[in-house]
């Protein structure tokens, strides 16, 4: 029998294995095989194929049969750890933008670089300050989403980005969208706010933050308008000082700057001091930016201010983006009147809108702690673009943004759930979902799957849902199934989602892959009664508690 299954190998070309090499010499041809990129991985397919090819007449018997086994749980073993230790790249793009109480643009393809040719990103982060909070708006926008809000959702939905979350206090607004494939690694996500204006008591001025774990690890955005004017460089420092202590303060999450990564953007309101309008505006005219920077106050303040010392930031290759005349690219000319008739004074051009990050630096709290880590931080950050918008006048601040790519080692890599409709749906009759939970999962009687359109906006954004344990069908070791009515599936079909919403973790933690509806074969009614439509809606909303205790004591 050895003898047969050697002259079978003899056979396939270029393929000898009538003595058997050594495992050593395997990893030693694979690994000059890979070095030689393109090349080495076309050759490598070619002599697997060939193994293929030969496999089925090798004898479990032979000797052969154990050192190709061997050696193959050796190139599995070494895979794993490569996959193991290979880094997620992520790309972020981040506005911070005062829009002076306008309304959106009717335009922001080149904000959010919507026209590049590179990959698309992965989130959007967008910080505005001075949105229109009249008491009118405020009120308004408390019962429903924002106008900018629903600018930026209009504009990247269809893009197949969704609202992960949005906090606001009063002008304050800060939003994050995030591509559908990402949402089941995003979890623990909360925001706050921190009032600065008024001793405290006003939130004209201060922050809002959104932080989360990302593929397991922990990241903050913070946005942030600060007391404006050139004098008040000590209070924009102290009130920043403020925020970074009372954000989450009381609650189980770790403080801003303990976060591995901390993104701090906004109108930071810092100017440039000791020279006069003429040669700031004189240097600017002349693109001499390197001339203003160490009058800049934010950095003379990250020179002598310990707290400020690990955050980064881009060159100012930019010109400053305040105060500029409305509608246009020339700084501050006005003439009008103030107060008792007189002039106003002319501002002078300043960075007032910036963004810079802090990496949490593992091996120095490990050095304090008496230890070394020579372990690479396990997130990264690169800045590939730090640019303002000219173009963009609805306010006297022009917009910035940082492109950003993120590169680190998942520390969540698999879905708490993974979930798939079962056979074809239409409206024509109940249909099936199938999900699996895992182990960790922190289940709930609260916990739904939603049916979304392919370009839903954000997590309330959908068609119909169903309860996991209430519409639950059958159960198994390894899955479970939940049913949906016909008369809650679309009759126009479509292109769908499935979204598995945890309660208690209050984030998507599974989402299916996109699946076809089928249109329905009878006529859409048209023209239904109000009261007759309604009777078709679920009575209880996923969204709201009541609904769920008046659902468990049915």
């Amino acid at each position: 029998m050895a003898s047969s299954s050697e002259d079978a190998f003899q056979h396939c070309e270029g393929l000898s294995l009538s003595e058997p090499e050594s495992g050593a010499s395997l990893r030693s041809r694979s690994a000059s095989l890979s070095s030689t990129g393109s090349s080495g991985r076309l050759q490598l397919r070619h002599r697997v194929a060939q193994l293929m090819a030969c496999v089925e007449d090798i004898s479990s018997d032979d000797e052969i049969h154990e050192e190709v086994s061997r050696t193959l749980d050796e190139a599995f073993l070494i895979w794993g750890k490569k996959l193991k230790d290979k880094c997620q790249e992520f790309r972020l793009h981040l506005v911070t933008w005062n829009v002076g109480t306008a309304s959106p643009p009717p335009d922001v393809t080149s904000l959010l670089q919507l026209n590049s040719t590179g990959p698309a990103m992965d989130m959007y982060v967008i910080g505005l300050q001075e949105v229109n909070s009249k008491i009118t708006n405020f009120l308004s926008d408390l019962a429903f989403d924002d106008p900018w809000s629903i600018f930026f959702m209009t504009v990247l939905s269809p893009l197949g980005y969704i609202k992960l979350s949005s906090v606001r206090m009063q002008g304050l607004l800060l939003l994050i969208f995030v591509k559908h494939v990402h949402l089941p690694f995003i979890r623990d996500i909360h925001t706050d706010y921190t009032r600065t204006g008024l001793y405290g008591y006003w939130g004209n001025k201060g922050g809002v933050s959104v932080r989360m774990s990302l593929f397991g690890h922990t990241i903050c955005f913070m946005n942030c308008h600060l007391p404006a004017h050139m004098e008040n460089t000590e209070q924009r420092l102290d009130d920043f000082e403020k925020i970074l202590e009372m954000q989450f303060e009381g609650e189980d999450i770790p403080s801003p700057l303990d976060h591995e990564l901390l993104f701090w953007f906004g109108d930071l309101n810092f100017r440039i001091a000791d020279y006069g309008i003429h040669f700031v505006r004189e240097s600017i005219s002349n693109k001499r930016f390197n001339l203003l920077w160490e009058k800049d106050q934010l950095n003379m303040a990250k020179n002598r201010e310990e707290f400020l010392k690990d955050f980064k930031e881009g060159p100012l290759q930019f010109k400053p983006t305040y105060k500029f005349d409305l509608d246009s690219e020339v700084y501050d000319t006005r003439e009008q009147k103030s107060l008792f008739w007189f002039n106003e004074k002319k501002r002078k051009p300043a960075w007032t809108d910036r963004i810079l990050w802090k990496v949490k630096n593992l091996s120095e709290v490990a050095s304090k702690e008496g230890e070394f880590s020579e372990e690479e931080n396990p997130i990264s950050v690169t800045l590939n673009s730090y640019v303002s918008h000219m173009s963009y006048g609805i306010s006297d601040h022009k917009p910035v943004t940082g492109t950003f790519m993120l590169e680190m080692k998942p520390l969540v890599s698999d879905p708490l759930v993974t979930l798939y409709p079962e056979g074809e749906w239409s409206a024509e009759h109940d249909v099936l979902i199938r999900y699996s939970a895992a182990p960790e999962l922190p289940s709930s009687a609260w916990d739904w799957i939603g049916l979304f359109q392919v370009t839903f906006k954000h997590m309330k954004d959908y068609v119909t849902y169903a309860w996991v344990e209430d519409d639950e069908v059958s159960s198994s070791k390894n899955s479970k199934q939940v049913y949906m009515s016909a008369s809650e599936i679309p009759k126009m079909g479509g292109e769908f989602l499935l979204c598995y919403y945890s309660n208690n973790l209050q984030s998507i933690v599974g989402i299916s892959e996109p699946f076809q509806i089928q249109p329905s074969q009878t006529p859409v009614e048209k023209d239904v009664p109000e009261e007759e439509s309604s009777l078709l809606q679920k009575t209880d909303n996923p969204e709201s508690d009541g609904g769920s205790e008046n659902r468990k004591s049915i």
